[in-house]
């Protein structure tokens, strides 16, 4: 089983919506995937209440019975575990981190963001794990991805080359327990999506 761990310390960087979507992904293409909730908002096990579909499967847990939660996850025939984690909780993004095989970090590419990146980077580090930032609600238009990805190359952090762009689709489908591609299944969001899920399994060797 592979573990990709969805790290930010700020909030509203979009890690429950990528993670739901990444998970939705996996599974259309064969993969067992359960989401492990630890944001004590519990936004992807609000998600799952909604969902008529029986997978992905969402588990809420605590970072304490981390690495027991996916030891079960394994031993129920998981493929991938997606840790959807809390912001403002160096605890949680610790054991989300050091359980990971992979982690990525969402953020917009706003000056804000950007410059508040440093502590999720450090995390990261401390980790000592593989990590890239993927870059969410960039808008359609504008030169504003290539400026932060220079400003994140002081960090350290490669950028991943799949972008999700500012669309409402994303917020509209997880509001019927849904995602892009099963709401737009041929729109640009889940063309999106499905880039960024490929270049996770790349990197993860899923």
């Amino acid at each position: 089983m592979k573990t990709i761990a969805i790290i930010s310390q700020k909030g509203g960087t979009g890690k429950t919506t990528i993670a739901v979507h990444l998970a939705v992904a996996a599974e259309q293409q064969g993969k067992s995937t359960v989401i492990v909730d630890l944001d004590p908002q519990a936004s992807a096990t609000s998600w799952k209440d909604l969902r008529r579909a029986d997978t992905p499967a969402v588990v809420s847990a605590q970072a304490a019975r981390l690495p027991q939660v996916l030891k079960t996850a394994e031993a129920h025939g998981a493929d991938l575990a997606i840790l959807d984690t809390a912001p403002h909780s160096e605890t949680t993004a610790l054991a989300a981190a050091r359980q990971a095989d992979l982690i990525l970090i969402p953020c917009r590419p706003a000056i804000l963001d950007l410059k508040a990146i440093s502590l999720t980077v450090d995390l990261v580090k401390l980790a000592g794990k593989q990590a890239y930032v993927v870059f969410n609600a960039v808008p359609p238009r504008g030169s504003l991805v290539e400026e932060a990805i220079a400003a994140i190359q002081t960090y350290g952090v490669p950028v991943l080359p799949a972008t999700l762009a500012h669309r409402s689709v994303f917020m509209h489908a997880l509001t019927g327990g849904l995602v892009a591609q099963e709401f737009e299944p041929k729109g640009k969001a889940a063309v999106e999506i499905l880039q960024v899920y490929r270049y996770t399994c790349k990197h993860v060797r899923l």
